[in-house]
């Protein structure tokens, strides 16, 4: 970076491998609070399908829908990234893991 600066990212990532909230790392805890989903990859099975809710819950407001074959999933997120205010719940169907990138 030009000036003798340095760049610093605060992205992260975390997987799940069935429905449920994502936590702050794989394996934690901890669910996400408030963030910025920014990438999206899931493994390639027939027919799946990867919805993502902001909230604990599948019963919040769907921010991200996919569906897609064996060729998997593998999305950078342009801009800011899809806003989550309350967390981020992941349904799915078929596809056995999916890992996010997110900041906040």
């Amino acid at each position: 970076m030009a000036g003798g600066g340095s760049f610093i990212s605060d992205q992260k990532f975390t997987t799940l491998t069935g429905d449920g909230s994502f936590k702050t790392i794989t394996g934690g805890s901890v669910n996400l609070g408030p963030c910025r989903v920014t990438y999206i990859q899931a493994i390639g099975v027939a027919s799946s399908l990867v919805k993502l809710h902001d909230g604990t819950d599948g019963t919040g407001s769907l921010e991200f829908q996919s569906s897609f074959g064996t060729e998997g999933l593998d999305l950078m997120v342009p801009g800011s990234g899809i806003r989550f205010k309350n967390g981020v719940y992941l349904d799915l169907t078929n596809t056995t893991s999916v890992t996010i990138g997110y900041t906040g």
